[in-house]
């Protein structure tokens, strides 16, 4: 219920202006043609931006030097003014006192803004479930220890 209703408060003050933002990069990166996955990262923000409450950025496992690439290209096309939309817009969130937590959620999508490569979004229902597994030992710290064959008690044979 909390969640909804900040969520729509979201979706009025801040949400739709920010998710326009995002599209318009989207739309520019998918007329370039070649910047055509920077735009799925710019309409994937954008559907985070527009309903953020109840969902969570988490780091890809598998994410290697491709993201790092597409971070620096993207930092430099769309990310740094994104960042600043968010800021701004966190500012202004701040002025009164309901628009402080949307000021604070806000500022926390700014690295996501900065750094979208080899993120992705999930409901924090499935963040809880893998940290209650892990928590609980049944996700294993290391794997399990490798036994090594038993040394010969007789020696060589020429």
């Amino acid at each position: 219920m909390v969640r909804a209703l900040l969520n729509v408060i979201w979706l009025v003050l801040s949400g739709i202006w920010l998710a326009i933002g995002y599209a318009i990069a989207g739309i520019v990166m998918f007329i370039l043609i070649i910047t055509i996955p920077f735009g799925v990262q710019a309409f994937k923000l954008a559907g985070y931006s527009l309903w953020p409450f109840g969902r969570t950025v988490v780091k890809k496992p598998t994410a290697g030097a491709g993201s790092v690439i597409g971070n620096i290209i993207w930092l430099v096309l769309a990310g740094w003014w994104l960042a600043l939309a968010h800021i701004i817009t966190a500012f202004f969130l701040a002025i009164t006192i309901i628009g402080i937590p949307l000021a604070i959620g806000n500022l926390k999508l700014v690295p996501v803004a900065l750094w979208p490569f080899g993120r992705e979004i999930v409901p924090m229902s499935e963040v809880s479930a893998a940290l209650g597994d892990y928590r609980e030992g049944q996700a294993p710290l290391m794997p399990p220890p490798v036994e090594l064959p038993a040394e010969r008690s007789e020696p060589p044979r020429p």
